[in-house]
């Protein structure tokens, strides 16, 4: 393809779309609305002619803002509203985590084997022990009113749930954004969670206090982990959607796909923001045992409710958890 022919032959044409997409939209006739609609099509295939035959980067980005602004002129926008909210958490966010159980269950599922088998090898190994600390450190550690125990009531019940929600928003979130290479860091994200449970498991059942552990831990833990399990779940998929796409270009899978996890990443922070809050303030508190453990299974019975629930019936309807169809960027036709 001769860039100069095709720009020359095509000129005329990008100036028009951009006189009418500069102009607001009540200002047009309907005969020029008709052509702007037919010149954005002709130009977004243009666009594709060039990335696909002679991918000049000068013409092929002014083609590309060109393409935006009139794709924006022709569908128009709209602000955000409580609407487009309750929508979001009642159908987009429960059908993306519905849509991907298949990943994050086997992912829980594999987690809390190995937990259970590192804690199980720790509390059984006294040369194991020996190598994470001193005796004196791990006595100091497991103790009644050692540093398990003390972690929690550490600061104030408000500025240790921001602290907690924080931290385990930038884990779900770096799930999320590095799933994209495929998927390894995700794995080594639960890698290094897996072995510091399984450390607190295996230390704490050595000094005969797991009940203790898991009287603290569970409260929170169960929602907590399970935020996480789904955003690994996510991010594996992602990772999977590069080497399969499946009938979909690998560009247009990774953008629905991505436009998912973004999505569920607003959705996770809102469920990690619940789990910091029960950490914060119920794993600490002077509730008995059964009923700290009692909130959390409320909050897990809860959240797994919603999802198999509102979320099914969303996917069941043809949701998939990306954004709304008149939302997206066009997908730019390719050529033959």
């Amino acid at each position: 393809m001769d860039i100069d022919v095709f720009v020359a032959a095509h000129q005329a044409e990008w100036e028009r779309l951009e006189a009418l997409s500069r102009r607001r939209r009540g200002r047009l006739t309907g005969a020029e609305v008709d052509e702007l609609v037919l010149l954005y099509q002709r130009v977004s295939t243009q666009l594709s002619q060039l990335q696909s035959g002679a991918p000049d980067p000068v013409v092929v980005n002014r083609l590309t803002t060109l393409v935006a602004r009139a794709r924006s002129a022709v569908v128009g926008t709209r602000r955000a509203t409580w609407r487009d909210a309750a929508w979001f958490f009642t159908v987009r966010f429960p059908a993306a985590c519905y849509r991907t159980r298949h990943w994050w269950i086997p992912t829980a599922l594999v987690f809390t084997a190995l937990v259970a088998a590192l804690g199980w090898w720790i509390a059984d190994s006294p040369e194991v022990r020996s190598s994470l600390a001193a005796p004196e450190e791990l006595r100091e550690m497991t103790r009644p009113g050692g540093a398990y125990e003390s972690y929690y009531s550490s600061s104030p019940a408000a500025a240790f749930s921001a602290q907690v929600w924080t931290n385990n928003a930038q884990v779900a979130g770096m799930s999320l954004a590095f799933g994209a290479l495929l998927g390894l860091p995700v794995i080594w994200v639960l890698l290094q969670n897996a072995v510091n449970v399984a450390t607190g498991v295996g230390l704490m059942a050595s000094a005969d206090r797991l009940d203790v552990f898991l009287g603290l831990i569970l409260p929170h833990g169960l929602l907590e982990l399970t935020a996480v399990f789904v955003a690994a779940g996510v991010g594996l998929r992602l990772g999977w959607t590069v080497i399969d796409p499946g009938p979909r270009t690998r560009a247009s899978a990774l953008a629905q796909e991505g436009r998912a996890a973004l999505g569920m990443a607003i959705g996770l922070a809102v469920v990690l923001l619940v789990s910091g809050a029960i950490e914060g303030f119920v794993t600490p508190s002077r509730l008995p045992t059964w009923a700290r453990i009692t909130i959390g299974v409320v909050a897990e019975v809860a959240f797994l409710i919603y999802v198999f629930t509102l979320g099914r019936r969303a996917v069941l309807a043809g949701e998939t958890g990306d954004m709304a169809a008149s939302d997206r960027p066009a997908d730019t036709p390719v050529a033959a």
